[in-house]
């Protein structure tokens, strides 16, 4: 049996850290959003995937990020019912202990080894909920938003509370480079 090193080999650095999310893989998660709730993209800029695709299908939305001076960690808007946004991997413990702490329900894309780890395991045994797919999502860069890099050496998967049907799905991910949305 061959061995996948590519997550073990993959460079660590904050560069690194920055996989920004294609549009085909916000598709899944829609279905499951109720559009009479307001949601909180709060790792996102305007040009995000997130953002760009909730406004457009109808959602009421806020975003916000650290280039403007709203960090996750000290920053709430007034008024949100359920966070969705792909947020920084190196950084997923502080980002789950966040999450817990509003007590609403979320949906945050993380790699699949996610599921693992001591501190993860106090959060996820009060209740977990992942969609995850047939493939890997090839993600962007922030060199090149208008296509995305095969060959991610990891798969990923929304974690969510108090969002999906039943606690496992797995979907069909479609594929497709779409133009940055104005």
């Amino acid at each position: 049996m061959g061995l996948n090193t590519g997550y073990l080999t993959s460079a660590q650095t904050d560069e690194s850290n920055e996989n920004y999310t294609p549009y085909y893989a916000v598709d899944p998660i829609l279905k499951y959003i109720s559009k009479d709730k307001i949601v909180w993209c709060p790792c996102d800029e305007e040009w995000s995937a997130y953002y760009q695709m909730l406004k457009k299908n109808g959602y009421s939305v806020i975003r916000s990020s650290l280039s403007e001076g709203k960090d996750f960690f000290t920053y709430e808007p007034e008024k949100w019912d359920i966070i969705v946004t792909n947020p920084p991997f190196n950084i997923k413990d502080k980002i789950l202990e966040r999450l817990y702490s509003f007590n609403k329900p979320f949906a945050v894309l993380l790699p699949m080894n996610s599921l693992q780890g001591k501190t993860r395991f106090k959060y996820f045994q009060h209740g977990i909920q992942l969609l995850s797919f047939d493939g890997r999502i090839s993600f962007h860069n922030k060199n090149n938003m208008d296509k995305y890099i095969k060959g991610t050496p990891f798969a990923s998967a929304y974690f969510c509370r108090d969002l999906l049907p039943k606690d496992l799905i797995v979907e069909k991910l479609v594929e497709y480079n779409k133009p940055l949305l104005q």
